[in-house]
C-alpha cells in the first residue's frame, strides 16, 4: 500500500471508527474525482490575476480604477500615485493582460477601466476585514 494511501486509511479510521478497504476505495474516488475539477488553465489564470495584485503600484491602480467607476485617461492616473510615468505604464500593461483592467485608445490618449473580475475581487477582499 502506498503512504499517501496508508496515510489516508489511518484518518479515515480516526474519523469512522473503523475503516474497510471499501471505505478507503469510495474516498479515494472521491479525491480522484475532486483532482479532476482542477483546471490547470484556471488555475494559472487566478494565479497570473493574483500576482498582477501583489505589487503596491498595480493594487492602488486597481483600487483607484474601481473606485472611479469610470474611464480615466493615463493623464488623469499617473498624478494620483506617486511613481514614475513608465512604471504606471508598465503597471497598467501588466494589469490589462491579467484582465483586471480594460484599455481603450481614444486619439492620442489612453483610457483606462477596471474590470467586473477587478471590482469582484476588491469587494471581496473589502467583505474580509
Amino acid at each position: 500500500m502506498s503512504e499517501t494511501a496508508d496515510r489516508l486509511r489511518r484518518y479515515l479510521e480516526d474519523e469512522l471508527g473503523e475503516c474497510q478497504n471499501d471505505d478507503l476505495q469510495a474516498r479515494l474516488e472521491d479525491l480522484d474525482t475532486l483532482e479532476g475539477l482542477l483546471d490547470e488553465d484556471i488555475i494559472s489564470n487566478d494565479v497570473q490575476t493574483l500576482s498582477a495584485l501583489g505589487n503596491e503600484t498595480r493594487y492602488r491602480l486597481v483600487r483607484l480604477l474601481v473606485e472611479a467607476d469610470n474611464e480615466l485617461c493615463v493623464c488623469e492616473i499617473t498624478p494620483l500615485v506617486d511613481v514614475s510615468d513608465s512604471a504606471v505604464s508598465h503597471a497598467l500593461s501588466k494589469l490589462v493582460d491579467a484582465g483586471l483592467v480594460t484599455k481603450r485608445k481614444d486619439g492620442r490618449w489612453r483610457k483606462y477601466r477596471a474590470t467586473s473580475r477587478a471590482s469582484a475581487l476588491l469587494t471581496v477582499l473589502d467583505g474580509s476585514r
